[in-house]
């Protein structure tokens, strides 16, 4: 039986081989992604999982506020919405996250300042 990594790989894979198959430049890759997820109603850790390479490349919080307006008359108000809440609980993941691993950083300091005394 497949564990959780094996789902993990084979989506990183899929999503390497359509960035290497296509003419898009990144930005408008992401843009068309972001475009897509809103239109299927992506969850909040689609969102999430996505969020690193949107940053990395360049797509601004105005980029996604674009993107919205330009769906709306196709996906509907309520689909946007949505989008909105899940791209908000994905950012609070992102928070989570960086604040859990803040703490981490800060103990492992607490730990090598013990053993310096």
């Amino acid at each position: 039986m497949p564990d959780s990594s094996d789902v993990l790989d084979t989506l990183t894979e899929m999503t390497a081989v359509s960035v290497e198959h296509n003419a898009l430049s990144p930005r408008e890759y992401l843009l068309a992604r972001l475009a897509a997820m809103i239109a299927v109603g992506a969850p909040p850790i689609s969102w999430f999982a996505t969020s690193a390479a949107v940053e990395e490349g360049g797509v601004t919080v105005d980029d996604v506020q674009g993107v919205m307006i330009a769906v709306a008359p196709v996906v509907g108000a309520p689909r946007v919405m949505e989008a909105g809440g899940h791209i908000l609980r994905a950012l609070g993941f992102a928070i989570a996250v960086s604040e859990a691993e803040m703490d981490e950083l800060d103990d492992d300091e607490d730990d090598d300042d013990d053993d310096e005394e």
